[in-house]
């Protein structure tokens, strides 16, 4: 398989670094300068952002994958093999949902069952009770390494939500790496097969798409309906849902989007499309996210900006406090524009 891009990191480049970003994302970096988010939000009488609750706990496990993406916000790669969460975090993680009293574990990366605490860690929040998410790039489940991964996750009901841009290989191809498309279609067949995807099963399996050029998402409902259609007809492949997600200016999307010209354009449509509407169900609101080293954060991609937790509360899941957190003052900036646009964004598709 082909690498579409080497990470940011092994190439030591500028926007490998959080605070070289968030500089980017400046509104005074613009040639004419866009609305701060937080003063769009003021407008629509919805700032300061608040959570109001902690329904999930997103655990990044850390940045190795097995393969690299040109619009992964994280930057994982095979290279990254140093950030990855150690088991006394994985303990740590664990004393902390049973102080919220068992939310539901959403486990991302990298490829989040790359790291060897994954299997029990799964075993041991679903032994109490909680559900289970493990985001998956599918072709992970091809490697020989992980043959038995899709009947592990089958056997503990494990919910999937699998990433796939496309239903046709060259788009896939273009985004994830050449040969992606079709190891990522040899893994759903291998979910299919254990009953994931399929109505009465009790397995889910949803699929994620994120735009493969400087744009926002379509229609998630049409988009679905098209994926349906398309991945039946062509692979005899089946799942539960579809969620268009809005690709981030963050990391390598970020790092596109200045290399190829159209920064300016698309954060010019991420302000005009800002949706009130959006906002009341912005995924920050409901969850916490945890970094490989114990870090906390609003949501995922403000881990990857290095913008911790704020406003005076805990910021280490050692010294996790669930009623200091659950209506804690939420950190924003540029980027959540990504998140309110048009149909709004977030891990489970549109909010609007």
């Amino acid at each position: 398989m082909t690498a579409v891009l080497p990470t940011l990191h092994s190439r030591q480049h500028p926007l490998s670094s959080s605070s070289e970003q968030l500089r980017v994302l400046q509104p005074e970096s613009l040639a004419q300068a866009a609305t701060p988010f937080e003063q769009s939000l003021d407008r629509a009488g919805l700032g300061p952002l608040r959570a109001c609750g902690i329904e999930v706990v997103q655990i990044n496990v850390g940045k190795l994958c097995n393969q690299p993406c040109k619009h992964c916000h994280v930057d994982a790669g095979p290279d990254r093999t140093e950030e990855n969460m150690a088991p006394e975090t994985f303990d740590h993680c664990f004393e902390a949902i049973r102080a919220i009293g068992w939310p539901e574990v959403d486990i991302t990366g990298g490829a989040p069952e790359l790291n060897p605490c994954f299997r029990p860690f799964v075993e041991r929040v679903r032994a109490a009770g909680c559900p289970v998410t493990d985001r998956c790039n599918l072709t992970v489940l091809t490697l020989r390494s992980q043959r038995d991964l899709a009947g592990f996750l089958a056997d503990h009901e494990v919910r999937v939500v699998a990433s796939l841009p496309y239903f046709l290989s060259s788009r896939t191809d273009a985004q994830r790496g050449e040969g992606v498309f079709a190891k990522s279609i040899q893994g759903l067949r291998k979910l299919n097969r254990l009953g994931y995807g399929i109505a009465g099963s009790g397995l889910e399996l949803d699929l994620v798409y994120n735009p493969t050029g400087a744009f926002l998402p379509p229609d998630q409902q049409a988009l679905e309906a098209d994926f349906r259609r398309e991945l039946r007809r062509r692979h005899g492949v089946e799942f539960n849902a579809l969620f268009a997600m809005t690709n981030m200016p963050i990391s390598r999307y970020l790092e596109f989007l200045v290399r190829t010209g159209n920064y300016e354009r698309y954060m010019g449509r991420l302000v005009s499309a800002f949706n009130p509407a959006a906002v009341r169900a912005l995924m920050c609101r409901t969850m916490i996210s945890v970094g490989w080293d114990g870090r906390l954060y609003d949501c995922d991609f403000n881990q990857m900006l290095g913008l911790e937790v704020g406003f005076g509360r805990p910021r280490h899941i050692k010294d996790f406090d669930p009623r200091a957190l659950e209506e804690r003052q939420i950190v924003t900036r540029q980027h959540c524009y990504g998140c309110t646009a048009g149909s709004g964004s977030s891990c489970g598709g549109a909010t609007a």
